[in-house]
């Protein structure tokens, strides 16, 4: 199984600062994640001047009363600011993603990186859609809120406006947190079998779980919010996997994809030293003289370190002893 690569998702979780966005990508990279990702948006694209808040983001702000634009213009981080964290994350080594949400970012954005994001709010944007197919760029795709027709469409919509390049479908459930039983996350192997392409998660229910579980299931790829402070005040921090957590996902997800083969022969490298010293072998019951013939009475199966196998000990009965053995004496004929 390939490396899985893990995103650390980082949103708007800067709380509109430039240094804790450094501090979040630097957090990332010391935790071992393959992808630091942010947000960027226009904040006069994204959203009508009234539209009030998801309810998460309600409960996880300090002001109730604010509407979602409000909220994001708090919480953007400008073009300049981006230019500062790329050239950051270029710095220290890690790689800069993001998802764009409206014409002006995909703008900035289609000259800095070879990959976008498309997260789930957009997939049905066949306007944004349309000018990302034109750049053709590698693609990760959240898939919440969607249906197959949804995501056949966009897929379609895309190939048809230009994009011959590799998408890959992340499963995705946009409630923050996720709970247990919406996850749904065999519908990973139903989109891998529809459309014979990488499918990865995008964990939004809270521990490591179910992103392990998703490994198991062949994800390439696990996208996590990340924060540095649950208690920081903000919609997605209370949700996300802190330093700890993110750093305990990494080395999860190495081990998973390690033991994620399959067995093609009797004994592993492992298990050689071991098989003559727990496998069962015959040896006598009780003494066996010299001519006598070898019975279930007089022959029985322990741990010797070697000698006739006990699977064998049909064979054994009935032939008769051409010496004599003594009690446990490991049998031979």
């Amino acid at each position: 199984m390939r490396k899985v690569e893990i995103i650390a998702e980082a949103g708007v979780n800067h709380n509109g600062k430039l240094k804790l966005a450094k501090q979040l990508a630097f957090n990332a990279k010391k935790a071992g994640a393959d992808y630091i990702k942010f947000q960027i948006y226009n904040i006069d694209e994204i959203a009508v001047s009234n539209l009030k808040k998801a309810p998460y983001q309600k409960k996880n702000s300090t002001n109730k009363n604010e509407n979602q634009n409000d909220m994001l213009k708090k919480l953007a981080l400008s073009y300049e600011n981006f230019d500062e964290l790329i050239d950051y994350c270029k710095k220290i080594k890690i790689k800069f993603l993001a998802s764009i949400f409206d014409l002006s970012s995909l703008t900035y954005l289609q000259n800095k990186t070879n990959i976008i994001k498309i997260g789930s709010s957009e997939i049905t944007n066949f306007i944004l859609l349309k000018h990302v197919a034109l750049l053709n760029k590698k693609l990760i795709i959240s898939t919440g809120m969607c249906g197959i027709k949804d995501i056949r469409d966009a897929i379609e919509y895309l190939k048809k406006n230009g994009q011959k390049n590799k998408i890959t479908l992340l499963h995705c459930n946009t409630a923050y947190p996720t709970p247990y039983e919406d996850v749904n996350l065999l519908t990973m192997k139903k989109l891998r079998d529809i459309f014979n392409i990488d499918i990865g998660y995008s964990d939004h229910s809270l521990g490591n779980e179910i992103s392990f579980a998703a490994i198991a299931l062949g994800s390439v790829m696990i996208e996590k919010h990340f924060t540095l402070n649950k208690k920081f005040k903000g919609p997605d921090h209370s949700s996300s996997c802190d330093f700890n957590e993110l750093k305990l996902l990494v080395e999860g997800s190495k081990k998973i994809s390690k033991a994620m083969k399959i067995k093609n022969s009797i004994l592993t490298n492992s298990e050689k030293k071991n098989f003559t010293l727990v496998k069962k072998f015959l040896v006598a019951k009780k003494i066996i003289y010299k001519g006598e013939k070898f019975t279930l009475e007089n022959i029985t199966s322990k741990r010797t370190g070697g000698g006739i196998e006990a699977k064998r000990f049909e064979k054994i009965i009935g032939k008769r002893a051409r010496r004599k053995f003594e009690i446990d004496q490991i049998i031979n004929i």
